[in-house]
């Protein structure tokens, strides 16, 4: 099907707003469609997959227009060779297009077909190539970012207070949306397709939220018990003060924490769908608020879903890659090291802190964990195969033996984590 010559220009448009990576990807998105009402349900889906096909893909298509003698594209050209080089369209299809441009069409097609540097192959910046690579090896990092460069799926955490997992499903089915149970979490639902749920009932009676499967499991790694006290010390949105809500029954109080106004305020048409009594939000200036230390001592589970670079999700964020640096993640560590340090004085004897990133790189995950546990000796590890038997949940690659949390797309299906669960003795 030929593309009409305004949707390649909208498609064009987009992509170099996104480019200029002032922005998530998905706020730029957001607000193009709203300043363009005119593009239809399917032209935005064309519009957005399109882009982050781009997106996943941007290093290859610079390194094949190189081979053909482009150096630094701008945005037109990359976005034109991505419709033809990754999305897998054929010139016909590229409406508008000058005849010089598609020649260098027509080329980039059959340029970068041989072996590839490794870091133009994995698709990701040189820095993070430089310290993944050691960790993970060739293999394992090959791996790990052809995961990471495929589209996520789209799971939701069934509110298991309110409904039964096989019953959310088979209402799911029965409204024509195909869903199935989730390897690991027990309230997980994977659901096939892009189908739109905000307005669908089980969403709106908060029976449903969308939440990674792999974030799910976070929530049971901590596993707080009905009528605790639990702090989600970086709430954010609070998809995680939700399930862990939802895990102790509504019962105990859980404090939802953070520094941002309008990421809390994000939680409380969430919070009020869910019927849930136990969590309660707060905004706090910094991790040394005085609301904070008032509770030194006192909690029993922790929830450090610590700020991050977030590569973990470049499943769903492959903005990422380009949006993040070296200087942010130095910055990041100092920042989480002193969250964590914060978060564990909160933490009664016997009590416990989850530290957890959605971070592939071992500077915002073990060795954030390793240098406070020297400084912290009361606080020991408590290995993930062990809290999370409680549960009876069983995951690939975690044995009893093992001390920290990890899942990965390409093994686990989700997001990539890291978790370090901490008890005080």
């Amino acid at each position: 099907m030929r593309l009409s010559p305004a949707l390649v220009d909208a498609y064009v448009e987009a992509a170099a707003a996104v480019l200029r990576f002032e922005r998530p990807a998905d706020a730029v998105l957001s607000s193009f469609f709203r300043a363009h009402p005119k593009l239809g349900v399917h032209d935005r889906g064309f519009v957005a997959d399109s882009v982050y096909a781009l997106l996943r893909r941007r290093r290859l298509l610079e390194f094949a227009l190189g081979e053909i003698g482009v150096q630094r594209p701008g945005a037109r050209t990359l976005a034109l060779a991505s419709l033809v080089r990754v999305s897998g369209l054929n010139l016909r299809e590229v409406a508008g297009a000058t005849p010089g441009e598609l020649a260098r069409l027509e080329a980039v097609k059959g340029a970068a077909r041989g072996a590839l540097p490794l870091a133009v192959d994995c698709d990701l910046p040189d820095w993070v190539v430089e310290r993944a690579l050691p960790v993970l090896g060739e293999a394992g990092l090959r791996s790990l970012a052809q995961a990471l460069a495929q589209p996520a799926p789209l799971d939701l955490r069934v509110n298991l207070a309110a409904i039964g997992r096989d019953e959310a499903a088979a209402a799911l089915a029965a409204d024509g949306i195909a869903a199935q149970p989730t390897p690991y979490s027990p309230a997980g639902l994977r659901v096939a397709g892009k189908p739109a749920l905000a307005r669908h009932r089980l969403f709106t009676a908060g029976a449903i939220e969308v939440q990674d499967e792999g974030s799910q499991l976070l929530c049971y790694l901590l596993g707080p018990r009905r009528g605790e006290m639990v702090v989600d010390f970086c709430a954010g949105a609070g998809g995680k003060s939700l399930a862990l809500g939802a895990l102790m029954r509504s019962t105990g109080r859980i404090y939802a924490f953070d520094v941002s106004e309008r990421r809390l305020a994000k939680l409380a048409p969430r919070l009020a769908r869910s019927g849930l009594s136990n969590v309660h939000p707060q905004r706090i200036e910094s991790e040394r608020d005085a609301r904070i230390k008032r509770l030194a001592g006192k909690i029993d589970r922790v929830l450090v879903d610590a700020p991050c670079t977030g590569l973990g999700t470049l499943r769903r964020n492959p903005d990422l890659k380009w949006r993040q640096s070296e200087q942010a993640l130095n910055e990041l560590a100092a920042k989480q090291a002193a969250i964590l340090g914060a978060a564990a004085a909160l933490v009664k004897r016997g009590g416990r802190v989850l530290y957890a990133t959605c971070s592939i790189l071992a500077e915002e995950n073990e060795r954030v964990v390793q240098p406070f546990l020297a400084e912290y000796p009361d606080f020991t590890l408590v290995p993930p195969a062990v809290a999370l038997a409680a549960a009876r949940i069983e995951l690939p690659d975690h044995g009893p033996a093992d001390l920290f949390f990890r899942l990965r797309p390409d093994v686990h299906g989700t997001d990539a984590f890291f978790g370090a669960l901490m008890e005080r003795t």
